[in-house]
């Protein structure tokens, strides 16, 4: 636990603070300029962790008149909640839908984009008494706060009412017999819905909209997944006789158009002039210090962002400034809170403790719900909260966000943000940057947080992974007709009925398609594939829960540390056989990391640019993988306290990547020998695994690479990224296509980081399998210049061959398990599996790794889910 600084007021601080109360209590909140200062107060100024500061201007609001379709009793509706006259935006997308145009709204936190679809959508149900709406949201919070919304708007007659795994047996037959809103989700859509649409079929043929709330949640391979949930939705309507009209809610994203046209299946407008007032904020960008505590090989390590995202938290409350302190997982919610508790008690302010709390999935609703008020209310001034506050739910009045870490994308970083705004007052935004490549570049690269559009929202429907699997769902709920494959992917889709037909699970007749299969297909729209590993207590025998197959060697391994609702377990067996892990209660002081190695073979090649010495590919790869050991690493520093080998059996992924491969010539005008080649390659693999977050909506654990000297696949030194995700999920190609940026942010920051060889901050890797070893930070620079300097006499890339979603070849995948390599037979052994190994010079030698048998793996199939809060999600 690390104190920032006791902070007080100036001594003759700005007349807007107010003076501090008699009482005792917490003082009035600053505006965010003059809370930053304050909280810097006592900072030397070489301590100061302050990168930048960036202040973001008043937006003045910008109204339309109501629609003249809007009938007066909504309005009198919405004006009895303080609705008096609608936002420029919200009339343009309302009244695109009302047309029957599909349209996404994409604006900022906080903007009423709900309004944007409740107008169209409660106007339809007020004109056609039969008329219905189907709502879909990611999360159980954003879904209920949306219903009580509408429930507060409705006609009565609308009876709004939530269909989900909470929803009790008893009530689902009323839901779907009298309900005209429907609020749920895309797993009961594809477990509940579609697959009974014969007991849904007088709700199906009546739904006139469909509302896909925070759609860019939906991303990777889940949101391929849920693409094709939603064309089988439009399919199913239209068989029943209904065209309904998509209204798709999105964060800033960029090209929403497309993104939203890609999940939904077809064209969509977009709405993204934003009409809704915002205050003025001052957004600090915050790195903290190196300290003298050292990780592998003796790197420095980095005060961490959850000691200073505490600190801020205590010091914030203490200027009573109504805070959230955003966190990447439930345990650091829990940490984080306690940690700020135990600063204000030890300042003496034990009035402020209660003041205090942490907000995360796994709380019972109601728990949650006094949460919420109490936030909202002023009775909490401080909340540490996983993302489960960062999608829709109306939280106001807050004075200040502290963001302990990058959330994964600009998009939920600026829907963090905006949660701070107490009406037209001055709010403080504090991003605390982890000790990781891509934290560090965002703290020294203000242009990349306030200079540039958010990411694109990287989905790719025509993985054959995802489309076999649903289309085999969607021949299960209806035979599929010739004419339909175009909404699946066209030729891609044929040629993908073809292969499930030849395998037995489709069934050809001249009326179609027909699912061959016993019972319906049993897909995991959330997974990929392999069957869950149970959670059990070994004392009790009581299931605790399930993790995804892909993911269990990597987090459930004999020894590992698991947190379940906030509460942490270490398994004492993992059954690979009987997927099954045991496990006793215990909270130690440490966390685990397991290592494994990555041998990746090149499958096929789809697309090449020359860039004189260098070359640059993407196509299909098999990654062999395995968990061979895991690290003991000490909370809050991240030092290795111990390693501890495991015997795992290897598992085969087939996905897509993109490599570079650099030729003699590139080598030595990088200016690195025989003995430094392999680190040079291994430390600038890393960093661009973990840069490329900023440029595609994953993060560093959908991926994988690995670099060798020379790969004999390519007969050169090669770096190699892959999507650790069966089938690839479009991050690898999203890479190709923006390959310039993507490595001048890597070079950039593996060369401003302060360290001297290479530290968590920019060469090293948490997944790297075989211990961060061989790294040369100099040597990366070095060759990440050569190849910047072929790629700026290189001409862009065109429209098409940047395009992220391509036409696979079914037949190298199929929706069996992938073949062996099918262009050597032989495999690099080098690698960051889903983070690389670094082979040593020479074929057929190397330096092991990572996640996966040859190289530092970064990550192995499905790793992402690890990131996720899943009682968070809806299921």
């Amino acid at each position: 636990m690390t104190s920032l600084r006791s902070v007080r007021l100036p001594a003759e601080g700005p007349s807007t603070s107010g003076p501090e109360p008699e009482d005792g209590g917490p003082a009035t909140a600053l505006p965010g300029t003059e809370l930053l200062a304050a909280l810097l107060a006592d900072t030397e100024d070489d301590d100061d962790p302050v990168t930048h500061v960036h202040r973001l201007p008043v937006r003045e609001s910008r109204t339309a008149p109501w629609p003249g379709w809007v009938a007066a009793p909504l309005r009198e509706r919405l004006a009895e909640r303080g609705v008096l006259a609608p936002f420029s935006h919200q009339v343009a997308a309302a009244e695109l839908a009302h047309a029957g145009e599909h349209v996404v709204v994409a604006t900022g936190t906080a903007s009423g984009k709900s309004l944007a679809y409740q107008l169209p959508a409660l106007t339809a149900l007020a004109e056609d008494p039969r008329a219905c709406v189907l709502y879909l949201a990611p999360t159980k919070a954003l879904a209920r706060d949306q219903l009580a919304s509408v429930a507060a708007l409705a006609d009565p007659s609308v009876r709004p009412a939530a269909y989900d795994g909470d929803t009790p047996g008893e009530e689902r037959e009323w839901v779907r017999r009298h309900s005209r809103w429907i609020v749920t989700n895309p797993d009961m859509l594809h477990r509940g819905i579609l697959p009974a649409h014969q007991k849904w079929s007088s709700t199906l043929r009546r739904v006139a909209y469909v509302v896909v709330d925070e759609c860019h949640a939906y991303r990777g391979v889940f949101g391929s997944h849920v693409g094709h949930v939603l064309r089988r939705l439009r399919r199913i309507c239209r068989r029943y006789g209904a065209e309904p009209v998509f209204v798709l809610a999105s964060a800033t994203v960029a090209d929403p158009a497309a993104a939203a046209s890609r999940l939904v299946g077809a064209p969509v407008a977009a709405v993204t002039e934003d009409g809704s007032p915002r205050p003025g904020a001052t957004f600090a960008l915050w790195e903290p210090p190196l300290t003298e505590k050292t990780g592998e090989h003796g790197a420095p390590l980095r005060r961490s962002a959850a000691a200073d995202a505490a600190g801020l938290l205590a010091d914030l409350v203490e200027q009573g400034a109504r805070t959230l302190a955003f966190v990447r997982s439930r345990r650091s919610a829990e940490s984080v809170a306690e940690q700020a508790r135990a600063l204000l008690r030890s300042r003496g302010r034990g009035d402020l403790v209660r003041k205090v709390e942490s907000y995360r999935g796994g709380y019972l609703p109601e728990e949650r719900r006094e949460l919420e008020r109490a936030l909202s209310t002023g009775d909490l001034l401080g909340v540490a909260t996983t993302n489960a506050l960062e999608l829709g739910i109306d939280i106001a009045g807050l004075d200040a966000v502290v963001l302990a870490g990058y959330p994964g994308t600009l998009a939920s970083m600026w829907q963090q943000a905006g949660r701070a705004g107490r009406a037209q007052r001055e709010s403080l935004v504090v991003f605390v940057a982890r000790d990781d490549p891509l934290d560090h570049y965002l703290a020294h690269h203000p242009q990349a947080v306030f200079g540039r559009p958010v990411e694109a929202t990287v989905t790719d429907p025509a993985n054959p992974y995802v489309l076999g699997p649903q289309l085999c769902c969607a021949a299960a709920e209806l035979p599929l007709r010739a004419d339909e494959l175009a909404d699946f992917g066209g030729e891609v889709a044929e040629a993908q009925v073809a292969e499930l037909v030849a395998e037995g699970l489709l069934r050809a007749r001249p009326t179609g398609w027909y699912w061959a299969g016993r019972g319906r297909p049993d897909v995991d729209i959330r997974g990929s594939g392999e069957a869950p590993v149970s959670i059990i207590e070994g004392a009790t025998g009581r299931l605790l829960g399930t993790v995804d197959g892909d993911a269990s060697h990597a987090t459930v391994h004999t020894g590992a540390l698991y947190v379940h609702r906030g509460e942490s377990y270490v398994v004492d067996e993992f059954d690979v056989e009987d997927s099954c892990a045991v496990v006793h209660p215990e909270s130690p002081e440490w966390t685990t990391v397991a290592r494994d190695l990555v041998d990746l073979s090149i499958v096929s090649i789809d697309r090449t640019r020359t860039l004189g010495a260098v070359t640059a590919h993407t196509g299909v790869v098999d990654v062999t993988n395995q968990v061979v050991a895991y690290q003991r690493r000490r909370l809050g520093t991240g030092e290795v306290l111990a390693e501890f080998p495991l015997d795992l059996p290897a598992r085969q992924l087939r996905t897509r990547a993109v490599w570079l491969t650099l030729d003699e010539r590139a080598v030595a005008r990088a200016d690195v020998d025989d003995a430094a080649l392999p680190g040079s390659l291994h430390a600038a693999e890393h960093a661009s695994i973990g840069i490329l977050p900023l440029l595609a909506t994953c993060d560093r654990w959908d991926l994988g690479g690995i670099s060798t000297a020379l790969h004999p696949d390519t007969g050169a030194a090669t770096i190699v990224v892959y999507d650790g995700h069966p089938g690839g999920a479009g991050f690898a190609e999203r890479g190709y296509a923006v390959l310039r940026d993507w490595l001048q942010a890597t070079r950039a920051t593996v060369a401003s980081c302060e360290c001297e060889s290479g530290c968590p901050s920019c060469v090293q890797s948490p997944k790297c399998g075989n211990g961060n070893d061989p790294l040369d930070k100099a040597g990366a620079v070095r060759v990440l210049d050569v190849v910047l300097d072929e790629l700026s006499s290189a001409p862009e890339l065109t429209a098409e061959e940047a395009e992220v979603t391509r036409r696979p070849t079914p037949a190298l995948f199929g929706t069996s398990a992938p073949a062996a390599s099918a262009i050597t037979g032989t495999s690099a052994v080098s690698g960051s599996g889903p983070s690389g190994t670094s082979a040593a010079a020479g074929r057929g030698t190397s330096v092991p790794a990572g996640p996966g048998p040859a190289g530092p793996a970064e990550a192995e199939p499905g790793a992402a889910l690890r990131e996720a809060d899943p009682d968070d999600l809806v299921f």
